[in-house]
């Protein structure tokens, strides 16, 4: 006489598959990086690099003072990065915002200093003239026909030329005081006398809700239209970690004079950058023509408009950094945006873009931005030569892009 025997599993205990709690937890979180590696990959780099260089210059890293030099230092990148991930994306390059920046500052300097223009229509006129740059570069790549490539490179050239001839080989200023507030300057002292700078701490408070409720209504969306999402675990840890992080530099910040100036510009950028690119039109269309580009043009996708747009985007926001960079030295010299197109590339690359184009987050080139930031700031504090940050800087650029190699073929495969 036979026995049925019941092969039915025993339900897994609370904690999740048979294992304890905080290993069930470790083992959603390695799972969630490993299919959210592009995404969460870089943030998780900047991190360690901040704890490497906080170790090791003793603190140094994270002192007040340092934190807001860090965030005006690198300003200007940052801006140049966010409009140059837009351009990679749409499967382009541009070459030429260095020289862009420093003939911008130049242009400002021969209106305001020169000429006694009031500054903001100085400040206008300069943005209108980045514009203007970048609709002409966008025009010859667009509708010319002319690889992006070729036309940056040329407009790299021309611009360096015009700025040695408006500045005339030498340096011009200074600007005046209210530009160099504004851009310079931080958030004015507000309500009771505290340990710590009022409003820079509502700013901060404020803009943790912003963060969790945008996250929350990504992770709705993305639900909705049934697409995967990582398990809620995970979710709760990274909003505890975007929280927290948030929540320490503004302490650090508020402790000092408050936050700069600029930080609002580039939040502001951020956050209207990063709308456009996830919910507007446009920016699926930016999408579109850098992922496939045939298929766009076949879904009705007017790509000559939208890459001449992303230029002369490109173009004003190489215009705002060089206002940006030249009100902080104070001055504007022939030389001045060297090698800003290559940090500018390196940050959005490192930040997440791909070499192809169609992929990407404004958010991705500013945390590659911070990441060359943090590189230059902390081993300047620990003495490493300028040489060799230049090696240790190419070869984190060479890892970003060979990462995205390698993460492509592994989803291919």
């Amino acid at each position: 006489m036979s026995t049925v025997t019941d092969k039915t599993p025993a339900a897994a205990p609370p904690g999740g598959n048979g294992t304890g709690g905080g290993a069930g937890l470790l083992r959603l979180m390695l799972d969630g990086l490993r299919r959210n590696m592009r995404q969460y990959g870089m943030l998780i780099a900047l991190g360690l690099i901040v704890v490497l260089f906080a170790v090791w210059t003793e603190g140094d890293l994270l002192l007040p003072r340092n934190v807001s030099n860090l965030v005006v230092q690198n300003s200007y990148i940052l801006i140049l990065a966010i409009g140059m991930m837009l351009v990679i994306i749409a499967g382009h390059i541009d070459l030429s915002v260095g020289s862009l920046t420093a003939f911008v500052g130049a242009m400002a300097a021969v209106f305001m200093v020169r000429n006694d223009m009031p500054w903001p229509l100085a400040v206008v006129l300069c943005l209108a003239v980045g514009a203007l740059a970048g609709a002409i570069q966008g025009w010859f790549i667009a509708y010319g026909g002319i690889p992006s490539f070729i036309v940056t490179l040329s407009g790299m050239l021309t611009f360096r030329g015009l700025t040695e001839i408006f500045l005339e080989g030498q340096t011009l200023g200074p600007f005046p005081d209210g530009l160099v507030e504004v851009t310079n300057g931080f958030l004015p002292e507000a309500g009771p006398e505290t340990n710590y700078h009022n409003l820079t701490l509502l700013l901060g408070l404020t803009l943790i809700a912003l963060v969790v409720l945008q996250e929350v209504r990504d992770r709705r969306r993305q639900q909705e239209f049934a697409l995967d999402v990582p398990p809620l675990k995970l979710f709760l840890v990274k909003l505890v970690a975007l929280a927290s992080a948030i929540l320490v530099v503004t302490m650090l910040l508020a402790s000092y004079k408050g936050a700069p100036s600029v930080l609002l510009l580039l939040g502001a950028l951020l956050v209207g950058f990063g709308y456009v690119m996830r919910n507007a039109v446009i920016g699926r269309h930016i999408y579109a023509i850098g992922g496939n580009l045939p298929a766009a043009k076949l879904s009705g996708v007017r790509d000559k408009r939208i890459t001449f747009l992303v230029f002369l985007n490109m173009g004003m926001l190489a215009a705002l950094a060089g206002l940006v960079y030249a009100t902080r030295l104070d001055v504007a010299s022939p030389k001045a945006g060297l090698n800003f197109e290559l940090e500018a590339i390196a940050a959005a690359f490192i930040g997440g873009a791909s070499m192809s184009g169609g992929v990407g987050t404004v958010l991705g080139a500013v945390i590659g931005g911070l990441v060359l930031g943090v590189l230059n700031n902390g081993m300047n504090l620990v003495g490493i030569g300028s040489d060799w940050q230049q090696v240790i800087k190419g070869l984190v650029l060479l890892a970003a892009v060979g990462f995205d190699v390698w993460n492509k073929r592994k989803v291919g495969s």
